[in-house]
């Protein structure tokens, strides 16, 4: 079965890091570039963070850049969000999606519009004391 599969989601207090991972299972990753999305309730859904399909060229929006990054290890098939300083207003549910090109749409925007071959079911994260 081809999917994307996100874990490492949970609750975390506001100032704190957390993790998400985002693996393919039944297809390599290396030949799609990935972007990150988060949907919060009452919210537009959100595009986040996208990587380049080597890994040279990273997104991300102004509402997390400085705070997440995102990254992947090709050889494990995986695509990871790493999120510091995280706020109340970061709660939301986040999913991986892949997109069968070398590079990112250009820009946040773009990158919202674009087509993706799968999508992951997603991870809740929580920030929150």
């Amino acid at each position: 079965q081809l999917q994307l599969v996100e874990s490492g989601g949970g609750l975390v207090q506001p100032g704190g890091s957390l993790r998400v991972s985002c693996a393919a299972s039944g297809f390599t990753l290396d030949r799609y570039a990935i972007a990150w999305f988060r949907h919060a309730p009452g919210k537009e859904r959100e595009g986040v963070s996208c990587i380049s399909r080597y890994g040279g060229s990273k997104n991300h929006a102004d509402s997390v850049k400085g705070r997440f990054t995102i990254s992947r290890d090709n050889a494990k098939n995986t695509v990871y969000l790493q999120m510091t300083s995280l706020k109340p207003e970061d709660t939301a549910f986040y999913y991986c999606a892949a997109t069968e090109r070398n590079i990112c749409p250009l820009g946040i925007a773009a990158m919202e519009r674009a087509r993706y071959d799968y999508w992951g079911q997603g991870t809740q994260v929580t920030v929150s004391s």
